[in-house]
C-alpha cells in the first residue's frame, strides 16, 4: 500500500460514492477544499485509490488551541475496510501535522463509526 498527499479532486469520487451517494456530486466538494492550509491524503493499492481523508485548519468550538486541524471526509472503499488503509492515511497525516506544529486533531464522525475513530485514539 502506498500513502501520499493527493489533489483534492482525487478525493471527490470516493467521497461521493461512500459518504454522499444520494446527493448531488457537488455535495462532496467543500468550500475549504482549496484553502492554503488544507491537505488531502490517499492510500493506493494495485486496484487504485482505496482510502481518502482531508485535513483543514479549523478550531474545535469547545477546545482551546491556536493551531487545530479537523479531519473530514474520510472514506475507504468497502471491500478494503479493516485492512489498515484508513489507519495509514491518518498516521501519514499525523506526521504532517506534527511538522505543522498542530495542537489538536479532531473530527465529527458519524456515530456508526465511533468505535473506528476510538481505535485511532480519537475520544468522543
Amino acid at each position: 500500500m502506498k500513502v501520499q498527499r493527493i489533489k483534492v479532486e482525487q478525493t471527490y469520487n470516493l467521497r461521493h460514492k461512500i459518504l454522499r451517494p444520494h446527493q448531488p456530486f457537488e455535495a462532496c466538494q467543500y468550500h475549504t477544499d482549496h484553502d492554503d492550509d488544507a491537505f488531502h491524503i490517499g492510500a493506493f493499492n494495485d486496484k487504485g485509490l482505496i482510502s481518502v481523508a482531508s485535513f483543514y485548519l479549523e478550531s474545535h468550538p469547545e477546545f482551546q488551541g491556536s493551531h487545530q486541524y479537523r479531519l473530514r471526509a474520510m472514506a475507504t472503499v468497502e471491500e478494503f475496510r479493516g485492512m489498515g488503509a484508513g489507519r495509514e492515511v491518518v498516521n501519514f497525516a499525523e506526521r504532517d501535522l506534527k511538522e505543522r506544529k498542530a495542537d489538536f486533531l479532531w473530527c465529527k464522525g458519524r456515530t456508526s463509526v465511533q468505535k473506528y475513530y476510538e481505535r485511532l485514539s480519537f475520544k468522543p
